[in-house]
């Protein structure tokens, strides 16, 4: 006989136990603040979808469940999946939001097994996780350069707009992540036979990087090196304010010239430009600066298993093989540009 279990107070129990500790990863590892943050969201997402379709979200112990009562309850689960997608679709979200949100399920749903021993029967796995391809946007060669060496521009900017630029210019040379860069001290430097490199572990991956730095990079980091080698090298700021004064560096860089960009719904592309012409400055952030650096080493020549090393990119790593593929693009163009040069005379 069926005895549904609210899912709203169990979910919460989830999130509690992720937060404390009580939840671990499978290697032992606490769960991260960013995962407990996409759980919370995804509850969010739950409860308005309740209260705007008083879709009853519960579940039932399937071994007490009668073989009619088990067909019925998969039903209720394709049709909970159909009718959420649905709500979030209508909202606005394109497939990588809507997929995410799916995963977080069906690991709450492994949680629920494993944890609460509540036989879920597995329904989870009637839930497709849709991914899509979103558009690579990198700094060119030449701009990177532009914001490297054009001494006029550097002084143009404000002493808070240097420092943001800077730390781009670092995190487009050295492929780090914002998170780890705003925890890089003195002690991450290293000097060898008159040649620095940079040592750091990935905050995300746990991953090592020895880096050789160019002199550029040496000069932002002596030139914001604090006194004190506990100290962070680029002080603190929050990736929002990051983010919003990198796209008024882009502007003022001139880095204006409007960009199509599509994405996905249902695995069919929408273009966002529909209703707001959208500038290369105006999605410009600190994504932007791991995805310059990997494109930046492969469009000048470096060989792919050099590069992957650098990035900690395994050899079966799918999200890199869009760095190779939109690098082959570059190059392309660019040869392109030469073979017109030619065929006019």
């Amino acid at each position: 006989m069926k005895k549904p279990i609210s899912l709203i107070p169990l979910f919460q129990q989830f999130i509690r136990d992720s937060q404390t500790g009580k939840r671990l990863k499978k290697n032992g590892e606490k769960i991260t603040k960013s995962s407990i943050d996409n759980y919370r969201f995804t509850l969010k997402n739950i409860e308005g979808f309740i209260e705007d379709t008083g879709f009853e979200f519960r579940i039932c112990d399937v071994a007490k469940l009668t073989k009619r009562e088990l067909t019925s309850e998969k039903n209720y689960w394709k049709k909970f999946y159909k009718k959420y997608t649905d709500y979030l679709y209508k909202k606005g979200c394109y497939d990588n939001y809507v997929g995410h949100n799916i995963k977080q399920i069906r690991t709450f749903f492994n949680w629920l097994k494993f944890e609460k021993d509540i036989n879920t029967g597995d329904f989870q796995r009637l839930f497709y996780v849709r991914k899509e391809e979103v558009d690579i946007l990198v700094l060119s060669p030449e701009q990177l350069k532009f914001l490297i060496h054009d001494k006029d521009f550097h002084n143009s900017l404000s002493p808070a707009f240097r420092r943001i630029k800077d730390v781009f210019v670092f995190g487009c040379t050295t492929g780090l992540r914002f998170s780890d860069i705003y925890r890089l001290t003195s002690k991450n430097f290293e000097k060898q036979n008159e040649e620095w490199y940079l040592k750091v572990k990935s905050k995300k991956t746990k991953t090592y990087s020895f880096i050789k730095l160019p002199n550029y990079a040496i000069d932002i980091y002596k030139n914001y090196k604090p006194t004190s080698t506990r100290q962070p090298i680029f002080g603190k700021i929050s990736l929002f304010i990051f983010n919003r004064t990198l796209k008024s560096i882009g502007e003022l860089a001139g880095f204006t010239e409007p960009i199509a960009l599509t994405r996905e719904r249902l695995g069919k592309a929408k273009n966002i430009n529909a209703y707001k012409q959208q500038r290369f400055c105006d999605k410009m952030s600190s994504h932007m600066m791991r995805r310059t650096a990997i494109t930046t080493l492969l469009i000048l020549g470096m060989p792919e298993h050099l590069v992957r090393k650098i990035s900690g990119h395994s050899q079966s790593s799918s999200s890199f093989n869009r760095y190779i593929h939109y690098a082959q693009a570059y190059i392309d163009k660019e040869i392109d540009k030469v073979h017109a040069k030619l065929e006019s005379y």
